[in-house]
């Protein structure tokens, strides 16, 4: 039986990593799914793979593009915001445009997204929106992850509010909040180390697993959130991370 037949769900940053991950995962159950990135041969990639995907491009950082993609889309079932950046570096070296480019993104694209496509589930009655934090700045301290831990952080407090205005309406919200994943988006700031083996070989080390998390891993637990399973689970922050929290 498929957990997510008749769904129509949104994923962002579908392209790669853990959105595309999760895009298959979710139209592999039964759902379809608005796949919505930037990259369009990124999204082309994806989509000749299941007619159950459907390919956006909207550039999360403009406000306009994003009402105007709700607005064509009308109401959902489930809003899945993987859409993020990791800016390397302490506060002393988080320039403003660096801090307002990590809040603009992994931030304040969420709460467009949210603000544009909740009415329509507070219509139908039903709405459940999963948003992406992460472990640093949440449920551990990274080093070098200012800008980041600190969007991050503000991903679970507009989490937990959105989860309690809303609960009586029939809206669930729910975050997920990874440790290190192997994504491409990892691969590449591996590569800006001198040595990008030495530098994966010691995030691999912090993990007490001993190994890094998996893209497929987040989104078995993204197909969970936007099921039914898990109807009665909200407001809750869902950490998957391997251990390294704990440690």
């Amino acid at each position: 039986m498929s957990r997510l037949k008749g769904k129509r769900i949104v994923i962002t940053a579908a392209a790669a990593g853990i959105g595309r991950a999760s895009a298959l995962a979710c139209a592999d159950e039964g759902a379809r799914v608005h796949a919505v990135d930037i990259d369009e041969e990124g999204l082309a990639r994806l989509c000749e793979s299941n007619d159950a995907l459907i390919p956006h491009k909207v550039d999360l950082l403009c406000a306009a593009d994003v009402r105007a993609f709700a607005s064509r889309l009308g109401p959902v079932d489930v809003l899945f915001n993987c859409a993020g950046f990791v800016h390397n570096g302490t506060i002393l070296d988080c320039e403003d445009d660096d801090w307002a480019f990590a809040f603009n993104l992994n931030v304040t694209s969420m709460f467009v997204l949210i603000k544009a496509l909740l009415p329509g589930m507070i219509g139908q009655g039903r709405g459940n929106i999963i948003n992406m934090s992460s472990v640093a700045g949440v449920s551990t301290a990274a080093r070098s992850r200012f800008a980041y831990s600190a969007s991050k952080a503000a991903v679970v407090g507009m989490t937990k509010s959105i989860a309690s205005d809303f609960v009586t309406q029939g809206i669930r919200c729910n975050a997920v909040s990874p440790g290190t994943v192997d994504t491409p988006s990892l691969q590449d700031r591996l590569n800006a180390f001198p040595d990008p083996k030495q530098a994966r070989r010691e995030f691999e080390d912090r993990q007490p697993m001993g190994r890094l998390g998996r893209a497929e891993e987040v989104a078995a637990l993204i197909v969970y959130l936007a099921s039914d399973e898990s109807a009665y689970t909200t407001g809750q922050v869902h950490v998957i991370d391997g251990g390294w929290s704990n440690g």
